[in-house]
């Protein structure tokens, strides 16, 4: 074994607890749903992409010292959370209001050829979703750093790789969920209200994901 390596049963048992965190659909998976209905396939793949490059900058920012420093001091941690917390219940609040307007931006985006408002900006907030997501920046802060083997040397490097591991099983994850929910446009199309039902159920759970996050103390 070489430094930087992350030896196989650590990588297994990372993976397996990554699956679980990631299968429970969190604020990513809800807002790739929720792109998916209102603006079909494209549009949610692209968020996917967006949220996929804005977590791997968490595991840059973790790797490189964010880590350490949030690890170190309950102060940034606490920011953090709650700034991902308010980010959240804002988010939740807002799909809840605009359930009913997902019928709407469904009319709006068929006669617009689907086009939604724009692929770079899609990606963007993607981007922002999957950076601000604080499942993923609690996990990233407190458990990644627990699979690293700091005997092997090149803490940065395996951090990075393991990280690679968690995006990638997050990237199918919510491109499936993405595929899935841009299939069922049809059935949701047909009934408004199983549209502002999934926009409800969507922004409910949000805020309460906020509010769990707000409320989850440090493990230490």
């Amino acid at each position: 074994m070489h430094g930087g390596m992350v030896p196989t049963d650590r990588l297994l048992a990372f993976a397996a607890m990554s699956f679980l965190l990631i299968v429970v659909p969190g604020p990513s998976v809800l807002f790739v749903i929720g792109r998916a209905l209102a603006q079909g396939r494209r549009a949610a793949l692209t968020t996917v992409a967006g949220n996929t490059v804005g977590a791997y900058v968490l595991v840059l920012a973790v790797a490189f010292g964010v880590g350490s420093v949030v690890e170190r001091s309950v102060l940034v941690f606490t920011t953090l959370k709650l700034a991902g917390a308010a980010y959240l219940v804002y988010l939740g609040v807002k799909a809840w209001r605009g359930r009913g307007s997902l019928r709407a931006a469904f009319a709006e985006d068929v006669s617009a050829g689907a086009a939604g408002h724009g692929g770079l900006r899609t990606f963007w907030e993607g981007f922002a979703v999957g950076v601000t997501n604080p499942k993923t920046i609690v996990f990233f802060a407190a458990v990644l750093p627990q699979f690293v083997d700091r005997g092997q040397g090149g803490v940065a490097v395996q951090m990075l790789l393991l990280g690679l591991v968690f995006n990638l099983i997050a990237l199918v994850s919510d491109a499936v969920w993405g595929l899935v929910a841009a299939t069922a446009r049809g059935w949701f199309a047909r009934s408004p209200r199983r549209l502002s039902l999934v926009g409800g159920v969507g922004g409910l759970t949000m805020i309460g994901l906020g509010m769990t996050v707000a409320v989850t103390g440090r493990k230490d």
